[in-house]
C-alpha cells in the first residue's frame, strides 16, 4: 500500500488494533502497535525498524525497537483474539501446518543454527518458525507461531559449554527446551482449541505426515487429517488380517501380529493402483470465457498405515484403516505426490483432493508475508522480538485480508 492508502484505512486500523491489541493496557503500546502495522504495509523495500520508522510520520526509530524488542507485552492475549476474529470472518475449511526459514549470517540470532529449510531448498544457517494458519481456497491467515529451537540451543542435549550464555543473551526462557516441529505443531493446535476455536481439519506437508505420532496426536484429538507423506512411507493392504503364530508351549503365548511385511506406498501404488481423473476446484485461468478446472490423475486406495509407533499404541487390535491418495499425472511414469487421510470412507473423492490441495494457500502467506510484510526483515536478536514482530505481521496480514474481503479492491502490501 501507499501512503495514501494507509492514510484512508486510518480508522479503520484504529478499530482493527483497539480490538486485537486490547490486552496492551499501558499508555502508548497501541499506538506503537499501530505504527508497527502501518510501518509494514507501507510500500518500501526493506521493513526493519528503521527504514518503517523513516517512512512514517512522528514515529522515531528507538521508540519502535524499544516497543517490539524490550517491551513485555504478551504476544498470546493477542494472537488469541486475532485467531477468534479471523476464525469468526473467513470460517476456515482446514488448519495448515507449515514452517518456514529465517536466513542468517551470524550465530547470535536466537535458535539459529545450520539446518534444512525449503526457503533456501538445502542446509543453511537459518531460523524456522512453525506456523498454523486458517484457511480457505480463497483467503487465510497465520494463527499461531513456535520458534524450532535446534537440539544445539538445549542445555540437555548439546555439548557445547556456552549454551547457556548464548541462551542469556538471546533472552530464550529457561523452560523452552528442543521439541521437534510436529510436536510444536500439535502444542499450537491444543493452544488454539484452548482459545476456543475448533480445528476442521489439518493439512500439513510430509515433514509433519511421516511423523506417525502427529497423526496418531490428531486422531486422539479426534481432528480429521490430509497430510502428505514420503514414497517410503509403510502401510498394509486394508485387508491384511493379523494372525496368531503357532505356540511351543514355552514362555509367554504369541499375541496376534501382521504377518505380511509391510509394503511402501509408492510400491502398493504402482501394484494396485487405477489411476483416474478429478477435477476439484475451478482454477484461476480462463478459456472461452470460463474459468478452467483444476484436474489431475489419482489412485485411491484403503490401507492401514504401519509402523512400530502404531502398532505400540494398538496392541492387540487392528490397526485403523485410512485412505492413501496419490496424484499421478499423465506422462509420469510413477505417481509424484501422496497423502494419508483419517477421513471416512464415504467422503467423496473430490472432497479429498480439494483438502489434500487445500495447502497451496500456506505457500501464498509466507510469499506475501515475506515479499509484502516483511515477515524475514526483523534484525532482532531476542526471542522476545521474534515473537512480537511475527504477531505484529500476522496482525497486518489478517487486517489486509479483512480490508480485501470488504472492499475487494482494496490495494495490497507491496
Amino acid at each position: 500500500m501507499d501512503e495514501v492508502e494507509v492514510r484512508r484505512l486510518r480508522d479503520d486500523l484504529a478499530d482493527f488494533v483497539g480490538d486485537v491489541f486490547g490486552s496492551l493496557t499501558r499508555v502508548g503500546w497501541q499506538d506503537r502497535a499501530a505504527s508497527y502495522l502501518q510501518g509494514l504495509m507501507i510500500d518500501g523495500r526493506r521493513k526493519s525498524i528503521q527504514p518503517m520508522a523513516g517512512r512514517l510520520d512522528g514515529v522515531h526509530d528507538q521508540a519502535l525497537n524499544h516497543f517490539v524488542t524490550n517491551s513485555p507485552w504478551d504476544v498470546n492475549p493477542v494472537r488469541a483474539r486475532l485467531a477468534q476474529r479471523m476464525d469468526t470472518v473467513i470460517r476456515p475449511l482446514a488448519w495448515a501446518v507449515d514452517d518456514t526459514g529465517w536466513l542468517k549470517c551470524g550465530s547470535a540470532s536466537p535458535a539459529v543454527a545450520r539446518q534444512y529449510t525449503g526457503t533456501a531448498g538445502k542446509v543453511t544457517n537459518c531460523q524456522i518458525g512453525v506456523s498454523v494458519n486458517l484457511v480457505t481456497d480463497t483467503a487465510s491467515c497465520p494463527a499461531n507461531w513456535r520458534l524450532f529451537l535446534p537440539a544445539a540451543w538445549d542445555p540437555d542435549t548439546s555439548p557445547d559449554p556456552d549454551v547457556d550464555r548464548r541462551r542469556t543473551r538471546a533472552g530464550i526462557p529457561d523452560k523452552v527446551r528442543h521439541r521437534e516441529k510436529w510436536r510444536l505443531a500439535l502444542d499450537m493446535i491444543d493452544e488454539l482449541t484452548g482459545w476456543g476455536l475448533r480445528a476442521p481439519l489439518i493439512v500439513a506437508d510430509a515433514g509433519y505426515g511421516d511423523a506417525a505420532e502427529f497423526r496418531h496426536g490428531l486422531t486422539e484429538r479426534d481432528i480429521p487429517y490430509v497430510v502428505q507423506v514420503s514414497t517410503n512411507t509403510g502401510v498394509h493392504r486394508h485387508d491384511t488380517v493379523r494372525t496368531t503364530p503357532p505356540y511351543q508351549g514355552v514362555g509367554k503365548p504369541p499375541t496376534q501380529r501382521y504377518r505380511q511385511p509391510t509394503v511402501s506406498v509408492k510400491d502398493l501404488v504402482l501394484t494396485d493402483g487405477q489411476a483416474r481423473t478429478v477435477a476439484w476446484r475451478n482454477g484461476s485461468r480462463i478459456r472461452g470465457g470460463k474459468p478452467v478446472k483444476m484436474q489431475s490423475r489419482f489412485v485411491f486406495l484403503r490401507v492401514r498405515p504401519a509402523g512400530r509407533v502404531l502398532l505400540t499404541e494398538y496392541r492387540g487390535q487392528d490397526l485403523p484403516e485410512a485412505w492413501l491418495i496419490a496424484e499421478w499425472p499423465t506422462g509420469h511414469d510413477e505417481p509424484t505426490k501422496y497423502w494419508l487421510s483419517n477421513l471416512p470412507t464415504t467422503t467423496p473423492k473430490r472432497t479429498l483432493i480439494r483438502w489434500a490441495k487445500l495447502r497451496w494457500r500456506i505457500e501464498h502467506d509466507y510469499r506475501e508475508l515475506k515479499t509484502g510484510l516483511g515477515l524475514d526483515h526483523y534484525e532482532g536478536r531476542t526471542w522476545q522480538g521474534w515473537h512480537h514482530h511475527v504477531t505484529l505481521v500476522s496482525a497486518a496480514h489478517a487486517f489486509c485480508t479483512l480490508q480485501r474481503l470488504h472492499h475487494p479492491k482494496a490495494a495490497t502490501p507491496a
